[in-house]
C-alpha cells in the first residue's frame, strides 16, 4: 500500500514559523511524506519574520519540495492521492485564489485538487482585521468543504512563549488532518489548569 502523503503550503502571509513549526510536526507525529510548495512571497516574508532560517534549511524539512510556478506537478492531479493538505499561513490573496479556483499556480492547483476529491483542506487565514470581503472568502472555502483555522491562541492552557501559541495553532492544524499529536496540552477541565 503507498505510503501517506500530506501537502504544504507556505504563502506570503505573516507567520511562516508556523508552516515551519507543521513542517516539523508532520515528520515527527506522522510516517507519512511531506511534499511542500512555497509561493515567492512567502520567501520574501520568511527573510523578514524569521531570519534565521534559510530558505534550504526550510526546504530540507519537506520529503519533497515542488516549484511553485509547476502546474505539472503531481499535486496538481487528483490521481495523485494524498490524504490532505494545509495551507499556512495562507493570505487573503491565497485565500481567494483558492475560493475561486484561480489555480496559476501549484499552491492553489493542488489545494483545489484537495477541494475537488474530497480531501482534507485545512486553510489557516492571515489577515486582521477582516473586511467583508475577507469573510466572504473564508466563507466560501468553508463551503466547498475546507476547514478554517485562524491563527487564534486558547489562553485556557497558559501559554508562556510565543512557541506555545504556534504549537497550539500546529496542533488545531494536526486535528483537522487527523494526525493524533501530544505537541500541545488539551483541555481536562478547569481542575487540571489551576482554575
Amino acid at each position: 500500500m503507498a505510503r501517506d502523503r500530506w501537502i504544504v503550503g507556505i504563502s506570503g502571509g505573516s507567520g511562516p514559523v508556523m508552516g515551519i513549526r507543521l513542517l516539523q510536526a508532520l515528520r515527527q507525529y506522522s510516517s507519512g511524506e511531506v511534499h511542500l510548495v512555497v509561493t515567492p512571497s512567502a520567501v520574501r516574508t520568511l527573510q523578514i519574520e524569521a531570519p534565521e532560517w534559510s530558505l534550504d534549511s526550510l526546504k530540507a524539512l519537506a520529503h519533497v519540495v515542488h516549484d511553485f510556478k509547476d502546474v505539472a506537478a503531481a499535486p496538481a492531479s487528483g490521481t495523485w492521492k494524498a490524504q490532505g493538505m494545509a495551507v499556512i499561513p495562507a493570505s487573503m490573496h491565497t485565500c481567494a485564489a483558492i475560493a475561486h479556483s484561480l489555480a496559476d499556480n501549484l499552491l492553489v492547483r493542488a489545494a483545489d485538487v484537495c477541494l475537488k476529491e474530497r480531501r482534507r483542506l485545512v486553510i489557516v487565514p492571515r489577515e486582521t482585521p477582516l473586511h467583508l470581503g475577507h469573510l466572504r472568502t473564508l466563507v466560501t472555502l468553508a463551503e466547498l468543504g475546507a476547514s478554517i483555522v485562524p491563527p487564534m491562541p486558547g489562553f485556557y492552557t497558559r501559554p508562556k512563549t510565543i512557541d506555545d501559541v504556534i504549537n497550539q495553532v500546529v496542533g488545531k492544524v494536526l486535528d483537522q488532518l487527523g494526525i493524533d499529536h501530544d505537541i500541545a496540552p488539551r483541555w481536562e477541565g478547569p481542575q487540571t489548569h489551576g482554575g
